[in-house]
This record gives C-alpha cells, structure tokens and sequence, in this order.
C-alpha cells in the first residue's frame, strides 16, 4: 500500500487554487485515483469543498474514510465506475498513468459526462522518464502514456476547452499539467 503523505508542493497548491478559484465553496468535487486522502484531499476539504473520491486499492479508500468520515470515499476503478451525477470540479493528479492510452483517451469522455457546465478539470501526467511507480513493470499497461497532443485531442473532442497546459511543470516534479473548463 502506497499512500502519499509528504505535503503539497507549492507548484501543486498553485495548480489546485486555480481550480478552486471560481468554485462556490461547499462544491463537490470528484477526486480520482484518491488514495488516501492525503495530502490533496485533506487541502480541498480545508479549502471548504466536499471530495468524491475513488480509488480502487480498498485499504486507501479505508483509510480516507478513516481519515475523513464526512466525505464519499468509494471503491472502484477510474475508467469503469458509474456515477449518476455531475461535479463542481473533477481531479486525477497523478492518477492517469495507471491506466492504458486508450483507458486515457476515454477519461476525456467520462470527466466531460461527470462536469457540471462550467465545470473544471484538472489533472497531471507523471513526466516520461519516471519509472519508479509501485508496480511498474516494462511492457505492463503502466506507462502507456498518451503524448500531449492526443491528449488535448480527447479533450477538444469532447468540448471542452483548454484554459492552461504546461507540458513539463518543474514545479510539480516536471509533470504534465492541464486546466480544462466545461462550456
């Protein structure tokens, strides 16, 4: 079990303000690949929102229950789970990469359906050289990672609209960052 509990970078805190910003506080938002809770969980709920979370390792769903009880922590993979309802906002920070390319290109597809109109995406890709995440192996499904491009073509497809994209954020450990807004 992995659970991340260093604290937010400042490039991470900068990254999820600007999400935050226009949202009116107590707004739902649908954190992906959640973890624990910590430590963006714990920022958003400090900031006054309410977190969906999903993730489908159940012993960090637990602890998030555990660790925050007033939130939905559910268990469930990213790309296959049904929600019947729509978010203020929808995260995946750092999440995308367990997931196969074409699992990727449809994310654009099921956080659109997810947003509210107005809404907000935001969500990071781990940079192409990193390969020390728990459970890479050469030739798995980890790391298939979509180029930039057929990224913001998934999202562009769906109608959603590009607000801000920094292909190597060194102030998030030299991720992939996209803010993205529902019309």
């Amino acid at each position: 079990m992995v659970d991340r509990t260093a604290p937010i970078t400042p490039g991470e805190r900068l990254w999820l303000d600007r999400l935050m910003m226009p949202l009116p506080r107590g707004a739902t938002i649908l954190d992906l690949g959640c973890g624990g809770g910590e430590p963006i969980g714990r920022y958003l709920i400090d900031h006054g929102f309410q977190i969906v979370g999903i993730d489908h390792r159940a012993p960090l769903i637990d602890l998030a229950c555990t660790r925050f009880p007033r939130q939905r922590w559910l268990l469930g993979d990213m790309h296959t789970i049904a929600l019947d309802e729509q978010f203020a906002a929808v995260l995946a920070w750092q999440s995308l990469h367990l997931l196969s390319a074409a699992d990727q290109a449809t994310m654009a597809q099921r956080a659109a359906v997810w947003l509210k109109p107005g809404g907000r995406l935001l969500f990071s890709v781990l940079p192409v050289d990193q390969g020390d995440l728990d459970g890479f192996r050469p030739g798995s499904r980890f790391r298939d990672d979509l180029s930039a491009a057929d990224y913001s073509s998934a999202l562009t497809a769906q109608g959603l609209i590009e607000m801000a994209h920094v292909e190597t954020d060194r102030a998030c450990n030299s991720a992939g960052v996209w803010l993205v807004r529902k019309p």
